[in-house]
């Protein structure tokens, strides 16, 4: 089992690291990995966080000790990771 944390501030990983490939308000063909969300603000944080129009997956995704470990840095680190990890092999 996962151990939740809160959500860092000033971090925004999940809003960079990896891709989104549904809609997003700004971004209506989603995001590449990498790219930071429009949606993120100066602080790093969601400007959308707790709205309707904010995709389920990002909704869905819950800070976590082993995701977010203890910087922004090991975050990035860790979901670049895994976005390579859970891609195709024919875009790897």
């Amino acid at each position: 089992m996962k151990e939740h944390v809160d959500c860092r501030k000033h971090c925004g990983a999940c809003c960079t690291a990896p891709s989104i490939t549904g809609p997003i308000p700004g971004m209506p063909n989603g995001k590449p990995a990498g790219v930071p969300c429009i949606q993120l603000t100066a602080e790093l944080q969601c400007a959308i966080f707790g709205q309707v129009d904010r995709p389920a997956c990002c909704s869905g995704l819950q800070p976590a000790l082993d995701m977010c470990g203890e910087t922004r840095e090991q975050a990035m680190i860790w979901l670049t990771e895994l976005e390579m990890l859970t891609q195709p092999f024919s875009a790897r």
